[in-house]
């Protein structure tokens, strides 16, 4: 049984400031705790239900085990239908980023990615594509968001998530800066390289006019149909499926 300080603690997770604080935040459901305990996040307990085997887990290091009752796994649980299993996991601090950490790859850049769904479907995306890093502007949703971590199924725990000021960042790191924009080349003829930064804007209003200057290609995604915009996860699904097939085209070209 948890304390009334554990419960008021872990309930507290689900507010962006207590997780910066605190340095955790909550993974719900067994194959999303799965993947973090295989990954190189750091777990610091995982709660689990009577109806719940821990020997599912196959453990290969000592995590702190808790078997609670299904009240507390419902008091600190986001969800509405709460899962049998919860892993309280630290938030990993990540060395500043620099040229020499992202050359020769591409990573994603978001610039004010408010929705939560779109930020999980980024991050499962970017994983199916084999993109490791993804650099935040400061007002982007929280990447451990419970919905955003929820969204992700489990591909956070193998994505390196950066928050900075991207206005004084992308200069630093020096290479191509392509953007997903309206007006620009399309995505069809554009040669991408080996390396660069893809930036993606704001579900409504874009990415802002100081990211604009930075961008060193426009890159547009053609429409030939009459809706007037992409959700922001489905054109960064394309963004990453024809940077996926440039690398492959050049492979197999050798």
């Amino acid at each position: 049984m948890l304390s009334k300080s554990q419960i008021s603690l872990l309930r507290s997770l689900q507010n962006k400031k207590e997780r910066k604080e605190q340095g955790l935040f909550l993974v719900e459901g067994y194959k999303s705790v799965v993947e973090f305990i295989n990954s190189t996040y750091q777990i610091e307990a995982v709660y689990h239900t009577d109806s719940f085997d821990p020997k599912m887990l196959k453990l290969s290091q000592k995590i702190n085990l808790y078997n609670i009752s299904v009240t507390d796994i419902e008091k600190i649980s986001s969800l509405k239908t709460p899962q049998e299993v919860i892993a309280l996991v630290k938030i990993p601090l990540y060395p500043a980023l620099n040229n020499a950490k992202l050359k020769q790859k591409f990573s994603l850049v978001l610039d004010g990615i408010q929705d939560p769904g779109n930020m999980g479907t980024i991050i499962r995306t970017a994983d199916w594509f084999g993109i490791t890093d993804i650099i935040c502007s400061e007002d982007t949703v929280d990447a451990y968001n419970p919905k955003v971590v929820q969204a992700s199924m489990g591909s956070l725990s193998r994505i390196n998530m950066h928050y900075a000021n991207i206005i004084t960042l992308l200069p630093q790191i020096g290479l191509p800066v392509f953007g997903a924009m309206l007006n620009g080349d399309n995505i069809y003829q554009t040669n991408f390289g080996t390396e660069g930064l893809i930036v993606m804007g704001n579900e409504g209003n874009g990415m802002r006019p100081a990211v604009e200057q930075l961008i060193n290609k426009a890159i547009t995604i053609p429409r030939t149909g009459k809706a007037e915009s992409l959700n922001v996860g489905i054109a960064t699904a394309l963004f990453c499926s024809e940077i996926s097939r440039n690398s492959y085209n050049k492979v197999g070209s050798k």
